[in-house]
């Protein structure tokens, strides 16, 4: 759990301070909206290198390199004043940021049985979980009290704490690379995987389920900045504490789907998700607030059940599955980020809101498809 927060610490703290970034890079909500969330290039597209070179790549020493790499982009946001090179160097955060998640992923379902995986990867989403609401708290806290230079190197800081962490924590644990399976051609590897219909449905609804995510997240920060609520980046900051249900609810989702299964948790999460959207266009804060809430614990319940669900529905090449899944994931954060922010410009808050609503919808409807025997695998 703390390596996955201190992975992802910093992936959406900037949303925390988005109106902030705009202002000091001049740009429009959606233009800064995607660079913040070019991360998810990165991510998708080391997703995809995992499953060409994952199984050759020892656990332990690529997530202990992914994290100390990564607390070099990190720092260089500090500093850097042209929004194209910070777009770049939030792709390069993802990538390094990826490669850690799912190599960690693999670690972990590579060492537990089947049940045990569940909880072990619900006990990692769990500290990404923490890493959105205090990577927002501390973002917005620092940049109010000390520039948003100040919050960048913070974070680049604990990137090499996940480092070192990582180094003790992982100390006794066997190397496994290529040796647990018989290496096969990445072509393979994918054709594989895509002809199970489990993970084919799982890949598709982690897309949903980050499309919606990033675009609630995203674009919401814009309309509690914006008369009549104006929230100063520092409020702004402490509205993410919406997150701490999250860090109770997610914990158990592996249980939950064991007990369950993975098609009743995903409907039951995301249809609670779908329930709250109607709050996020009150004009109460308090209402927003609640919305805000219960998104997040659906849509975290619902990615913990699919992290698990794709470590048990993979019989071999975990790693690669692992990584087709982020890329997915992350693809569907980019698109969410650019369709929600083209739809927030052109017709309003409202309009988006029903957007995420679809996308929701339409990952309910794909869990739906899952037959309750492959929905136990």
């Amino acid at each position: 759990g703390v390596i996955g927060f201190l992975t992802l610490v910093d992936l959406f703290a900037a949303q925390a301070i988005l109106p902030s970034l705009a202002d000091r890079f001049g740009a429009a909500p959606a233009k800064i909206g995607f660079a913040v969330n070019a991360s998810t290039i990165g991510m998708a597209l080391a997703g995809l290198g995992v499953v060409f070179f994952g199984a050759g790549v020892d656990r332990r020493t690529g997530v202990i390199a992914s994290l100390a790499l990564l607390s070099l982009p990190t720092f260089a946001l500090s500093v850097v004043g042209d929004l194209t090179v910070f777009t770049a160097l939030r792709i390069l955060q993802g990538v390094f940021m990826v490669t850690a998640f799912s190599l960690t992923m693999s670690y972990l379902a590579e060492r537990c049985t089947a049940a045990q995986s569940s909880t072990a990867l619900a006990a990692y989403v769990t500290g990404v979980v923490a890493s959105n609401l205090v990577g927002r708290l501390v973002a917005g806290s620092t940049a109010a009290e000390f520039g948003v230079p100040a919050a960048f190197t913070l974070f680049a800081a604990l990137n090499l704490a996940g480092a070192g962490i990582a180094y003790v924590a992982l100390r006794a644990a066997q190397p496994m690379g290529s040796a647990i399976e018989v290496p096969r051609s990445p072509t393979k590897i994918i054709a594989g995987h895509l002809s199970n219909a489990c993970l084919r449905t799982s890949f598709a609804i982690g897309f949903l389920i980050l499309f919606a995510f990033i675009g609630v997240f995203t674009y919401v920060n814009f309309i509690l900045a914006a008369p009549p609520l104006s929230l100063s980046p520092m409020a702004l900051g402490l509205v993410y504490f919406v997150f701490l249900p999250s860090m109770l609810t997610t914990p158990v989702a592996g249980a939950v789907a064991a007990r369950i299964g993975a098609r009743r948790s995903f409907v039951f999460s995301l249809g609670l998700s779908i329930a709250a959207l109607p709050l996020l266009v009150a004009s109460s804060l308090p209402a927003i607030l609640v919305g805000l809430a219960v998104v997040a614990a659906g849509t975290f319940f619902a990615q913990a059940t699919a992290t698990g669900f794709v470590a048990r529905a993979a019989k071999r090449d975990r790693a690669a599955a692992s990584g087709l899944y982020l890329a997915s994931y992350y693809l569907g954060g980019l698109a969410g980020a650019a369709a929600i922010g083209w739809i927030f410009e052109a017709a309003g808050w409202p309009s988006a809101v029903a957007a995420i609503g679809v996308s929701l919808l339409g990952a309910v409807l794909l869990a739906l498809l899952l037959k309750a025997s492959t929905a136990e695998a």
